[in-house]
């Protein structure tokens, strides 16, 4: 692949300016229709986003509907805002034991497990601060450095107690599973095809991409990573079973007062929004609550601590995206991946185990 280069100890630098990413599927024609090759597509809101599931075969339909059904219900499950769902009845339990679906259960010890390993990098219990930012109302402010450190005090996955089918929050804590939700719903779409014997599709659950094996005629799906300033499209990544998931400083921010540029993702470690000169992080792999946990997670990190995390874990590839428009991608991934017409020229790191 053209301007590769290889990153270990030492980075090589290319300046990208104003380069943001977002992720879509890139599903071209995938051959005569009729028979297994019959695409059916559902598009459907859910999860507060737009998601769009195409699958083939003569099961698809079918299939296709029962997905939806199933993330409709998990939404039900597990939404902040509706009175009715498990979260809040948790979050609004006053300390209490709540008894939870197998699901929740599930969901919820996953979260805990992966702020474990990554150092409480990922918190699913950061809601009282995004909702401190307006993240969760849009009505965004700057809240007072004491009022974050209110807020924080009641932050933390180790005031979460998960046994026998019961989860309790110490008093003033509150879950928002909102990091790894799509993601497990996305995994829980996949079985549902894959039991109705689908084995090609491409989800798109709102940015997140899950692709169920490969498209009918046998070549690997192409997921994008697209400039939003330019429209254009950075580069491709070739997968089949797998899943794509992005986060990034672009996708919901506000501007202050102050003029500074304010986004969604929470540092857990202070309370403000993260600046730690990422721009995005794309991770790959065959599952997609990892993927959201970890996208979310590395994002948090920072440059160098993403890098150390993926050469200490296997299971996942990444690709990093800095503010000032650097690129990185693991090798794992990297005969996978290739630049697009008009950034042929561009400089990509490739980040190997050392």
């Amino acid at each position: 692949m053209e301007g590769i280069r290889t990153q270990t100890g030492q980075r090589n630098w290319f300046l990208i300016c104003g380069l943001s990413v977002v992720l879509f599927g890139l599903t071209a024609c995938a051959g005569p229709r009729g028979g297994d090759r019959t695409a059916h597509s559902e598009s459907f809101f859910a999860m507060d986003t737009y998601m769009t599931f195409t699958a083939y075969g003569e099961n698809a339909e079918s299939a296709l509907r029962q997905a939806e059904n199933r993330i409709t219900e998990l939404e039900g499950l597990w939404s902040v805002t509706d009175t009715g769902s498990e979260i809040y009845q948790v979050n609004h339990s006053g300390g209490q034991p709540v008894a939870v679906s197998g699901e929740t259960e599930e969901l919820v010890s996953f979260a805990l497990v992966m702020a474990e390993n990554t150092g409480g990098a990922l918190e699913p219990t950061i809601y009282p601060v995004l909702r401190a930012w307006g993240f969760t109302t849009d009505e965004n402010r700057v809240p007072a450095d004491h009022e974050i450190a209110e807020r924080l005090a009641n932050v933390g996955y180790d005031r979460v107690h998960v046994e026998n089918g019961t989860i309790t929050l110490e008093t003033g804590t509150m879950l928002d599973l909102g990091a790894v939700g799509k993601g497990y719903a996305g995994d829980e779409a996949v079985q549902i095809l894959r039991e109705n014997g689908v084995s090609s599709a491409l989800l798109d659950i709102g940015g997140n991409i899950q692709a169920v094996g490969a498209k009918p005629d046998g070549s690997y799906w192409r997921v994008g990573l697209k400039d939003p300033f330019s429209g254009g499209v950075l580069g491709v990544i070739q997968v089949k079973d797998a899943a794509v998931v992005t986060s990034g400083s672009y996708e919901r921010y506000f501007i202050g007062e102050n003029g500074k540029r304010y986004g969604h993702i929470i540092d857990p470690a202070t309370g403000n929004p993260v600046d730690n000169g990422l721009a995005s992080v794309t991770v790959i792999s065959g599952e997609g609550k990892l993927c959201d946990a970890l996208s979310t997670a590395l994002f948090v990190m920072g440059l160098e601590r993403a890098e150390d995390y993926w050469r200490q874990n296997k299971g996942f590839d990444m690709i990093l995206v800095t503010e000032d428009g650097n690129l990185y991608v693991t090798e794992g991934i990297r005969d996978q991946f290739s630049l697009q017409d008009g950034y042929e020229d561009m400089a990509v790191d490739v980040v190997e185990f050392e």
